[in-house]
């Protein structure tokens, strides 16, 4: 997807500052955080949304969980807690139409979000 903002990034066409990358996913630092540790992980295969998931997706969205478990150690954050999310749409503030999960952590999170 050429004007995918996220398969750009996965090209190395736009600079991110990346901490895990392997075949299948990439995770880098959000731009925007909105705490201390906000990252994306993105699978490397372009999908849309959540919506878009198919049935041959499912080893793959369960390697991005045990990746962001991992993640969370590596950014000290996977004793005291971490959130990860996932939004679906527009409604939902998906901005980028490509799959991500937003591993945020390193204070006290609120609920509901916002």
């Amino acid at each position: 997807m050429e004007k995918c903002l996220f398969c750009r990034i996965i090209k190395k066409e736009m600079e991110s500052h990346i901490l895990y990358e392997d075949d299948d996913i990439l995770a880098f630092k959000d731009v925007n955080p909105q705490a201390p540790v906000h990252l994306l992980i993105i699978p490397k295969k372009h999908i849309p949304g959540v919506t878009e998931l198919e049935e041959e997706d499912k080893e793959l969205i369960g390697k991005i969980c045990l990746v962001a478990k991992r993640i969370a150690r590596e950014q000290s954050v996977y004793q005291c807690g971490f959130r990860l999310v996932v939004n679906s749409g527009p409604d939902a503030g998906q901005a980028v139409q490509h799959l991500h999960f937003h591993l945020l952590g390193g204070r006290k999170l609120g609920w509901p979000p916002g």
